[in-house]
């Protein structure tokens, strides 16, 4: 998993689970000039156990892991190299985990899937000192700072609104905004009220033909 380097290549490290898209991404980073794989591990534990010994100039990291989330272990991945380039590399759209990662650390968000040429342009950009995002996740940024004049619904509300409108569960719902399944009930029964509506498919109706979500 260690190859050598020289001094024009960017070192890169990545965290993936999953065997194929890691070796895919070894393939493609170490075909192409300037980058260079000098670390792979499949678990966040793995990661910060050898982080210190490869030192990479950029480390990219998937959310979806066994055991410490991508997320959870951004923190704890730059105590250790306080000045590491995390790069999250995920399947994940959504605007809470990407202001997540952001908030705890990470300089960039780019969408799995994307073409070979995005990736490297993105691991470029970062080491040079930008923020790479994949085009979806920088409209979602943008589109946060927009201000919502046609609702009186709360950011938290809409973010639940839109999930509901993905068919996603109560339960679900509060995992992904790590709150209780209560405070999920509370904020749909805020939604009903605002909205005049009795039931999900209402309000999803009613948020749609209104453009919210």
């Amino acid at each position: 998993m260690i190859n050598p380097t020289n001094l024009t290549s960017i070192k890169i490290c990545i965290v993936e689970d999953d065997t194929l898209i890691l070796k895919s991404l070894q393939q493609v980073l170490n075909k192409a000039d300037g980058f260079s794989v000098i670390g792979a591990f499949v678990s966040a534990e793995i990661a910060l156990e050898k982080l210190k010994t490869y030192e990479p100039d950029v480390l990219l990291l998937d959310i979806d892991l066994p055991g410490i989330s991508g997320i959870e272990a951004i923190p704890k991945l730059k105590r250790i190299q306080p000045e590491l380039n995390i790069v999250i590399l995920t399947v994940h759209e959504e605007s809470e985990l990407v202001f997540s990662a952001l908030r705890k650390g990470a300089v960039g968000y780019l969408v799995k899937g994307s073409n070979s040429k995005y990736l490297l342009q993105g691991i470029r950009e970062v080491f040079e000192g930008g923020s790479p995002m994949s085009p979806s996740i920088a409209r979602q940024v943008i589109k946060s700072f927009t201000p919502n004049t046609e609702t009186n619904l709360s950011e938290r509300e809409l973010e639940v609104l839109q999930k509901l409108s993905n068919g996603t569960n109560n339960k679900q719902i509060a995992e992904d905004l790590f709150v209780s399944t209560n405070t999920i009930k509370a904020h749909i029964k805020n939604i009903y009220r605002k909205l005049h509506v009795n039931s999900r498919a209402e309000a999803v109706s009613k948020a749609m033909k209104k453009g919210w979500i």
